[in-house]
């Protein structure tokens, strides 16, 4: 609340939307032919982000001194939404989950040794990774105080016990920030820990990869034991102790990407439907004529500059330092359904050709569906963002 709401944009981050999205229309969508259902080939990923540098459009939520563009985040939601009109834009800006949400902590929150070894390879693109949360019931998922990963201190340094599941990108990753209770419970946002576990170490176990409806996720989403893993006190990411007060300085932004890239898609959907609207004729008219079609434009039209509104809301909030845990809520519910909805309805629009393997809508669908469950489901949102606003309107009745 409060303070006046500026969405307006540099003229070089105009320009810079618009070559990527010409870099999209050019390279990545005729590239998707060599992207059918399955893992993404590291060689195209490889192709992609020089022909993405040679662009001059190579990570742009990076700072320049690593590389990148620096953008602030609301010029990345300008830029994301062009990249994610295809499913391989953001893997070829080098801004795809995890990935861009684990340079943003390291940025955040290494320190220099970490940022060297970690930080600058990751965002050349050199190397990739994945955040090791999620935990198999009964621990942590919706509830992260339900952690049960534990890191025990000995001489040195420690050693972490515990499975995850759903870790995106683990089987590929270079390396693992990986969350671990170091205090007998976790409450009031203490008693967790991050640490930097690299790939190769010993204690450090890839399993099954899972098989979801998304098939985005470079490594897919896999499970991960930490078995007697060995790590120096240097692991250490941040402060022992503090590992979910530097969640929230990553999850916030993380949320509002994800709503930036998917939305690129959802207009990507709305513009396959619009062009098969204005070519298919049914009942004497073309279907971009009939008031039922119309409904469903407008109603995809209305959803997509609603959601692009809450995104740029949150990313003011974060460019002005305010730790927009309210508005990537708002902003990762709203989004997230809304972009389904947009898919769905350009489905419908296309008939047996949009539920048909001849045009990626079915994909796409696939590929938004567990957005509402990542990164915090719709559910576990709208409880926080109703038990906000009771509190809010219980501290305004006080003052009455």
């Amino acid at each position: 609340h409060g303070g006046v709401i500026d969405f307006s944009l540099p003229a070089e981050v105009e320009e810079l939307a618009e070559r990527t999205h010409d870099f999209v229309r050019d390279v990545a969508i005729p590239a998707e032919e060599r992207f059918p259902f399955g893992e993404l080939d590291p060689a195209l990923r490889a192709e992609l982000q020089e022909a993405a540098r040679g662009a001059g459009i190579f990570a742009p939520h990076i700072p320049n001194e690593l590389g990148g563009l620096g953008l602030d985040i609301r010029g990345w939601s300008a830029v994301f939404e062009e990249a994610g009109y295809s499913l391989l834009g953001p893997h070829a800006l080098n801004c795809s989950a995890p990935d861009e949400g684990n340079m943003h902590l390291l940025e955040r929150v290494a320190n220099q040794e970490q940022k060297e070894r970690y930080l600058a390879p990751l965002a050349a693109g050199r190397t990739t990774s994945c955040f090791a949360m999620t935990e198999p019931p009964p621990g942590a998922g919706s509830d992260p105080s339900m952690l049960r990963t534990t890191a025990r201190k000995v001489d040195g340094g420690w050693v972490i016990d515990g499975e995850k599941k759903f870790i995106s990108g683990a089987k590929t990753a270079t390396f693992a920030i990986c969350m671990a209770r170091t205090d007998e419970e976790v409450s009031d946002g203490r008693g967790a820990t991050m640490f930097l576990v690299d790939a190769d170490n010993p204690g450090f176990h890839v399993g099954r990869v899972i098989p979801t409806m998304d098939t985005v996720f470079v490594g897919g989403h896999a499970e991960v034991s930490f078995r007697e893993c060995s790590v120096p006190d240097e692991a250490v990411l941040g402060e022992v102790g503090l590992g979910f007060r530097y969640a929230q300085v990553r999850l916030a932004p993380a949320r509002l990407t994800h709503c930036m890239r998917w939305l690129g898609l959802a207009r990507r959907a709305l513009d396959i439907a619009l062009d098969r609207a204005a070519e298919r004729e049914a009942f004497g008219s073309r279907l971009e004529e009939l008031g039922m079609a119309q409904a469903l434009v407008a109603d995809s039209v209305i959803d997509i500059e609603a959601s692009r509104a809450l995104i740029r809301q949150g990313a003011w909030a974060l460019d002005t330092g305010r730790n927009g845990r309210r508005e990537s809520s708002v902003a990762k519910v709203y989004v997230s359904e809304a972009v389904f909805r947009v898919i769905d309805r350009a489905i419908q629009i296309c008939g047996g050709h949009g539920v048909s393997g001849d045009a990626p809508l079915a994909r796409f669908l696939n590929e938004v569906r567990p957005f509402r469950i990542y990164d915090g489901p719709s559910e576990t949102h709208r409880y926080a963002i109703a038990r906000r606003a009771s509190r809010e309107r219980a501290k305004e009745r006080k003052t009455w």
